[in-house]
C-alpha cells in the first residue's frame, strides 16, 4: 500500500496537476459558499471542460474531486456567516455556526470549522487509503432493510436535538417528513399532495427548500430588525479573527468521533454529508451536553457536522473506486466522469488503473492541506463579511438566492416556491421552531420511505425483512438506546442550567 501510495504522490506533485488541485480547491470553495450551487452543479460545469480540454483522465478527476473537496470546506461560510447552508452538509453547522458569529467570534468559527473539516478529512483519506477493499465488502451488506434502519436511527437521534422543547422538534420533523412525499409516488405513480399543479410533479427541490427556509426567514428577520432598529448598522461585532489553540484542543474528541461517524456514513452508498453531519452532531450533543450550551454556540457543535461532512466526503470515494457504486450524489457524477473516458470503476480498478486511483487519492491529501492554507489566514476576511451595512448585506442575499433557485430551475414557478416557503419559515423562526428538524425531516423521510418499500417488495410484505439481519437488528436496538437513555439517565437539564452553561461557554471563547 505504502508503495502504491508513493507511486500516486509522483502522479499527483506533477506541475499540471499541482495546479488542478490548486484550481479545484479554489472552484470548489466558491461553488460550496454560494447558496444553491454545491459540488454536484460545480462539476456538472466543469466536467465537460475537462474533457474538452483533452486532460488525461487522472487530471480531470484531481481536478473535479478538488472541487469536491473544496466545496465541503466553502459551505460553511454563509452557514456561519448569514444563517444560510452553502448545501445539505452545511444545515447542522448553523445550528451553532451562527450563534457563535452573532457573539462576535465568526472568525474564530470560521477558523475552527477549517481545522475540523481538516482533521475529518485526512482521518477519512487515510481510512481510504488503508482500508478501502474491507469497506467495500461491508458497504455491499447493507440493504434497503439495513438502510431503513440506520435512517430509524437517524431519527432517533434527532431526539437529542429536541432540548426543552420536544413537541417543537417532533412538529418540525413531521413537517419535513410530510413535504418529502410531495409529487408523483415512484411506487405506485399516484400524484401525492400535488394539486393538479405540473410544478409540484417532482416534488419539492432541495434547494428551494433550503433557501427559502433559511435564506429568505433570515432576510425577513433582518428587514425587521433593521425596522426596529431605524439603524443600518453591522450585523455583529466582529472580535478575535482567528481560533485558539485552546478552543482547537477543547474539541479534539469531538472532531475524532464525528470524523469516525461521517467516514463510516459516507462509506455506505446513497447516505451523504446531510445524514453524517446530522448523526455526528445529534451524537455529539448526547455524549458531551453536559450543560445544555448545544445550539447556544458551542464550539463542539460546530466541530462536529464540520468533522463529519468532510470525512462522509472522502469515505464516499470508497464505493465509488471499489465497487463503482457512487457513494454520494457528487460521486455519481465523478463515475460518470470516469465513464466519459471508458475506465469502469470496480474491485481490480486498483491493480488495473494504479496512476488513476494512486493520483487521485494522494492528490486528495495534497488539496486536503492547501484548503487549511487557504481557509486559515481568510477566516478574518470572510468575517468581515458581518460589517457589511444591512442596506447592503439584504440585497445581495436576495439576489444570491434568486439566482440560485433560477440558475437550476429557469423557472419562475421555483422563485414563487421558495418565496412562500421562506414567508413559511420566518414564522416558524417568529414561534420559536428550529428549521434543522425540518430539513433532516424532508432528507431522511425521503430515504426512509424508499428504503421501506424497497425492502416490504422484496419481502412480498413481509415486515419481519426489517429486523432478520444482524445489522438491521443491530440499528433497531441502537435507535431504541438512544431514545430511552436520556430518560434512564435523568440527563435533561432545565432551562437555568442552560443559561448558565451558556455563560461558561462565553468565558472559555473570550479566554
Amino acid at each position: 500500500m505504502w508503495d502504491f501510495l508513493i507511486h500516486g504522490f509522483g502522479v499527483a506533485i506533477t506541475p499540471l496537476n499541482i495546479g488542478l488541485v490548486l484550481i479545484g480547491s479554489l472552484l470548489g470553495t466558491l461553488f460550496g459558499a454560494l447558496p444553491g450551487i454545491g459540488p454536484i452543479n460545480g462539476i456538472a460545469i466543469l466536467m465537460p471542460l475537462a474533457y474538452t480540454l483533452g486532460l488525461p483522465p487522472e487530471s480531470a478527476l484531481i481536478l473535479l474531486a478538488g472541487i469536491y473537496t473544496g466545496s465541503e470546506y466553502g459551505g460553511r461560510m454563509s452557514s456561519i456567516l448569514l444563517n444560510v447552508p452553502g448545501d445539505a452538509g452545511a444545515v447542522m453547522t448553523t445550528i451553532d455556526g451562527y450563534p457563535l458569529a452573532q457573539k462576535g467570534l465568526a472568525g474564530p468559527a470560521l477558523g475552527l470549522s477549517a481545522v475540523s473539516s481538516f482533521v475529518g478529512a485526512t482521518l477519512a483519506i487515510v481510512g481510504l487509503t488503508l482500508f478501502a477493499p474491507l469497506l467495500a465488502i461491508v458497504s455491499v451488506k447493507f440493504g434497503p432493510a439495513e438502510y431503513f434502519g440506520l435512517m430509524l436511527f437517524a431519527f432517533a437521534s434527532m431526539s437529542a436535538m429536541m432540548g426543552n422543547d420536544p413537541v417543537k422538534t417532533l412538529i418540525g420533523a413531521v413537517l419535513g417528513i410530510l413535504v418529502a412525499t410531495i409529487g408523483i409516488d415512484s411506487g405506485t405513480g399516484v400524484m401525492r399532495f400535488t394539486f393538479d399543479m405540473p410544478e409540484l410533479y417532482d416534488g419539492i427541490d432541495f434547494v428551494v427548500l433550503i433557501i427559502g427556509l433559511f435564506a429568505i426567514s433570515e432576510i425577513l428577520l433582518m428587514l425587521e430588525e433593521a425596522f426596529h432598529s431605524k439603524g443600518d448598522g453591522a450585523i455583529a461585532p466582529i472580535g478575535r479573527v482567528m481560533v485558539s489553540w485552546k478552543e482547537v484542543m477543547f474539541c479534539k474528541w469531538t472532531m475524532l468521533r464525528s470524523s469516525l461517524i461521517g467516514f463510516v456514513i459516507g462509506v455506505l452508498p446513497g447516505t451523504g454529508a446531510s445524514v453524517a453531519s446530522a448523526v455526528a452532531y445529534t451524537t455529539e450533543k448526547r455524549v458531551s451536553d453536559r450543560d445544555g450550551t448545544f445550539g447556544h454556540g458551542d464550539m463542539r457543535g460546530l466541530a462536529a457536522p464540520e468533522a463529519a461532512n468532510n470525512a462522509s466526503a472522502a469515505g464516499s470515494f470508497v464505493p465509488m473506486l471499489t465497487l463503482g457504486i457512487p457513494g454520494s450524489g457528487t460521486t455519481a457524477i465523478l463515475l460518470g466522469a470516469l465513464m466519459l473516458y471508458n475506465i469502469t470503476p470496480g474491485p481490480t480498478l486498483f491493480s488495473d488503473q494504479p496512476v488513476i486511483v494512486g493520483g487521485l487519492i494522494a492528490s486528495l491529501y495534497i488539496g486536503n492541506v492547501v484548503l487549511l492554507a487557504l481557509n486559515l489566514p481568510l477566516a478574518g476576511v470572510f468575517a468581515r463579511v458581518l460589517t457589511v451595512p444591512k442596506w447592503v448585506l439584504v440585497p445581495g442575499v436576495a439576489i444570491l438566492s434568486f439566482v440560485g433557485v433560477y440558475q437550476l430551475h429557469s423557472d419562475l414557478m421555483a422563485i414563487y416556491l421558495m418565496l412562500i416557503i421562506g414567508v413559511f419559515g420566518y414564522l416558524l423562526r417568529k414561534f420559536g421552531f428550529s428549521l434543522a428538524p425540518i430539513i433532516l425531516g424532508f432528507v431522511l423521510g425521503r430515504l426512509m420511505e424508499e428504503n421501506l418499500r424497497r425492502a416490504l417488495a422484496i419481502s412480498g410484505g413481509d415486515v419481519s425483512i426489517l429486523w432478520e439481519s444482524a445489522l438491521s437488528l443491530g440499528l433497531w436496538i441502537a435507535a431504541v438506546a438512544v431514545m430511552v437513555a436520556p430518560w434512564v439517565l435523568g440527563r435533561r437539564k432545565s432551562p437555568s442550567v442552560a443559561h448558565a452553561a451558556e455563560g461558561k461557554a462565553e468565558e472559555l471563547a473570550a479566554d
